[in-house]
Parts: C-alpha cells; sequence; structure tokens
C-alpha cells in the first residue's frame, strides 16, 4: 500500500512538472507572437477605408448599396457629410481635372472671346484618345471651356492650358496652387486634361473642388449644357454633355455643375452639385466599374435624401457627422 501510494505521488508530482512545464513554453509563445500581432493591427489602422465602409453600413439602413469605390455625399450649406465611403483614398480622377483646368483659366481673366488654336501639341500621345477638333482648328476660349467641361474634350482642356501666360508648365503650377488654396490636402495635378493617372484627389477634397467651382456662374452654364452645336472652321460639329442625367429632363435633377471622367486607372467617375429637397448637395462618385454604375448610384442617392424628406426626416447617415474639411 505504500509502494502504491509513493508510486501515485510521484505521477502526480510528475503530472505537475509537465504542466509547468507545458505553460512555460506557451506564454513564450505569446511573447514571440506579440510583434506580429501588433504589426497586424497597425495594418488595419493604415487602412481607414475599411473602416469607413463599416461606418457606412452601419449609416446605410436604407441600403444605398453604392457601387463606386469611393463616394461622399455633403449638405453644402451646412457642411454636414451625409454619407461616404472611402473618402480619404487617394485616387485618380481622370476628366473630373477640368473642373480644376476652367477655374484656373478663369482666375486668369483672360478674354474668352479671343481666338485659340488646335495644335500638334494637343494631340493625345498617351492614351490615343480621339477629336474631332483637328489639328489647326480654331475657336473662341469660351467654346474651348464649353467642350471641355461639357463633351470632357481633351484637346480643348490642353489648348486652354497651352494659351496661358506661361504656357503648359505655368498653368499646371496654377491648377496646384489653386488646389492648395481651396484648402485640397490629397490632391495633385500634374496635366490640364486629366489623361494621365498622376492627377490625384480623395472624395473628401473633390467635394471642395465642386463647392469652389460652383462659385463660377460661367462654369455651372458650361458644365450643365446638354448640347451645342459648333461652327469650327466653317464646319458644325455637334457635342452632348457627358452626363445623360444632365442630357435627359426626364432625369428630375437639377443639377448646377457637372463633370464625368473616365481611364482605365480611375474607373467611370462623376461629381455634381445639384438640388435635391431646395438644398445644394454635392455629390462625388470614384471608380465606378460599370459604364451605368455612377448614374445609378447617383440616382440611389437622390432616391435616400427625397425619401428622408417624405417622411419627416433627415438621411440616417447625417447623424452625428463632422463637417467636410
Amino acid at each position: 500500500m505504500k509502494t502504491k501510494l509513493t508510486n501515485l505521488l510521484a505521477i502526480c508530482a510528475a503530472l505537475a512538472l509537465g504542466s509547468l512545464s507545458a505553460s512555460v513554453p506557451a506564454e513564450a509563445a505569446t511573447a514571440a507572437k506579440q510583434p506580429p500581432r501588433a504589426k497586424a493591427k497597425a495594418k488595419v489602422k493604415a487602412r481607414p477605408a475599411k473602416k469607413v465602409e463599416k461606418q457606412a453600413e452601419a449609416q446605410d439602413p436604407d441600403n444605398l448599396l453604392l457601387q463606386s469605390s469611393a463616394v461622399v455625399v455633403q449638405d453644402q450649406s451646412s457642411g454636414d457629410v451625409l454619407f461616404e465611403k472611402n473618402s480619404d483614398a487617394v485616387l485618380p480622377i481622370a476628366s473630373i481635372t477640368k473642373l480644376m483646368t476652367a477655374m484656373v483659366v478663369l482666375d486668369a481673366r483672360l478674354p474668352l472671346n479671343e481666338t485659340l488654336n488646335i495644335g500638334q501639341e494637343d494631340v493625345d500621345t498617351l492614351k490615343g484618345t480621339r477629336s474631332r477638333l483637328k489639328v489647326g482648328a480654331h475657336l473662341s476660349r469660351e467654346d474651348m471651356l464649353l467642350l471641355a467641361l461639357m463633351a470632357s474634350e481633351n484637346r480643348a482642356a490642353s489648348a486652354l492650358a497651352r494659351h496661358y501666360p506661361g504656357g503648359n508648365t505655368a498653368f499646371i503650377e496654377a491648377m496646384n496652387h489653386k488646389a492648395a488654396a481651396i484648402g485640397l490636402k490629397d490632391t495633385r495635378f500634374e496635366d490640364p486634361t486629366g489623361l494621365t493617372a498622376a492627377n490625384v484627389s480623395s472624395a473628401r477634397d473633390l467635394t471642395k473642388m465642386v463647392a469652389a467651382a460652383s462659385h463660377y456662374p460661367l462654369i455651372r452654364e458650361l458644365s450643365t449644357t446638354g448640347e451645342r452645336t459648333l461652327l469650327i472652321d466653317g464646319r458644325p460639329i455637334a457635342y452632348h454633355n457627358t452626363n445623360m442625367l444632365v442630357r435627359s429632363p426626364a432625369s428630375g435633377w437639377e443639377i448646377a455643375v457637372s463633370k464625368t471622367g473616365y481611364i482605365r486607372e480611375a474607373g467611370k467617375c462623376l461629381v455634381m452639385q445639384a438640388w435635391l429637397n431646395n438644398r445644394p448637395v454635392v455629390i462625388v462618385l470614384l471608380d465606378s466599374w460599370g459604364k451605368l454604375t455612377r448614374i445609378g448610384d447617383a440616382n440611389r442617392i437622390k432616391r435616400w435624401i427625397e425619401n428622408a424628406s417624405a417622411v419627416g426626416s433627415r438621411p440616417s447617415a447625417a447623424l452625428g457627422r463632422r463637417p467636410a474639411g
């Protein structure tokens, strides 16, 4: 009995020692894993897009299901952000650039009736896009602005920059100076057309750029012109607005500023200042994947805001949000 008791005590002691020894490497392994875990946490923190998506989902009881990669919807009067998704992601903005191009041209107070020409320098050698503005064509500066804003005509935008005092280099410097002046922190321009993916911004920055553009009566007029036929060197050429919501009276939109954009790197983009429920609302949609996705997203936003007004409430995502900036 004594021998059995001794053996039993020995077994218990061995088990206790085994448990203790097993616990030591487990703690060491935990300590060894802490740096990688902290690193993983840092990675998540460095990706605010995911956080914003969760915020948007939490504030999206009406299931907006917007397909654009980056979105901001802002009440321009109050500054309240009604909805945002990846709003700080810095992305190529394609021809949204042309809103800045127009502001720089107008800030220079150059004669709008001055005749400009399309030169070989204005031909797109980067993307190879086509144009109905032939080399040697002549148009007034105002008509060049019209085609750049309404029809997103790249050669017109290039010609506007080339005829700026100091030429294209001075023009791009003026674009970046203007961006800084209106508080754009994520925005950089390297050309006046948007054909380069180096022209970048964030959806949050673009709300400020659209708001700034809305203070120019000529930008409001030209960017929302549905169609226009111009006599170019004796030949009539019809141009149409690249935003179908502007072209269609049946769309039900009251749009004050409009600009579309597309290059492969940027996806389909759309920015607008529109009046919804008698209030100016800025809508920024970047990197939409489908041909009509940006239009569908815009219409979903419009219905969402109008439905909230119909039931006597504000869009839910507006609650507790801070102004953009």
